[in-house]
């Protein structure tokens, strides 16, 4: 990668920066808006979570990650708090590695 694209990319991230400075309040406090900036969060995580999942070097793969999502999901479910929710589903996921 040559220094000159790293450059554009900087200047570009800065221009988009200063652009959401620039965005007048009014059009931020719109109800449409506000819901969509509060969407897309959730659905950039969901997103990441998928890819991480169900991706490996850009293949489709079903493996022990599946079953820790499932045990994350399930202690969401059960409210429970988010550390008991981290640690339950790595364990899982380390516990199926270590036995298959």
């Amino acid at each position: 990668m040559s220094w000159a694209w790293i450059a554009v990319a900087v200047a570009a991230c800065f221009a988009l920066k200063l652009l959401g400075l620039l965005v007048p309040e009014r059009f931020l406090a719109h109800p449409a808006v506000s819901r969509v900036a509060t969407a897309v969060p959730v659905a950039l995580l969901g997103a990441l979570i998928a890819v991480q999942t169900f991706t490996d070097h850009q293949r489709l793969v079903l493996d022990a990650r599946i079953a820790g999502l499932a045990v994350a999901a399930l202690a969401l479910w059960l409210r429970a708090p988010f550390l008991v929710v981290v640690v339950s589903a790595a364990g899982t996921t380390a516990a199926l590695r270590w036995a298959g």
